[in-house]
């Protein structure tokens, strides 16, 4: 009996659906240390994509590093930071 496979992307047929098409202005968006941002994930473009468990979350901009942002997230007691491109993030207020 083979063994299953546990993919990054396991689990995640809703999650990962795609709704509609997204604007190119989506992946040119650029964010300020400071600001809040929620993490929605782009199903269309898998590089600089944070970890599924992650969808929905709400986190602070921390710093930049190449093409991508640094959040930092609370995940209980936790503070975790999650690296991400801005395709995948949207700013929150």
């Amino acid at each position: 009996m083979a063994k299953r496979s546990r993919g990054f992307r396991s689990k995640t047929r809703k999650k990962l659906k795609k709704k509609k098409r997204i604007p190119i202005t989506k992946f040119l968006q650029e964010f300020e240390v400071g600001q809040k941002v929620a993490i929605e994930l782009e199903p269309s473009s898998q590089r600089g994509m944070p970890h599924p468990r992650f969808h929905g979350r709400v986190g602070e901009v921390v710093g930049k590093r190449g093409k991508s942002y640094i959040i930092a997230i609370k995940d209980g007691k936790k503070l975790k930071h999650v690296i991400s491109r801005p395709e995948h993030l949207r700013l929150i207020g």
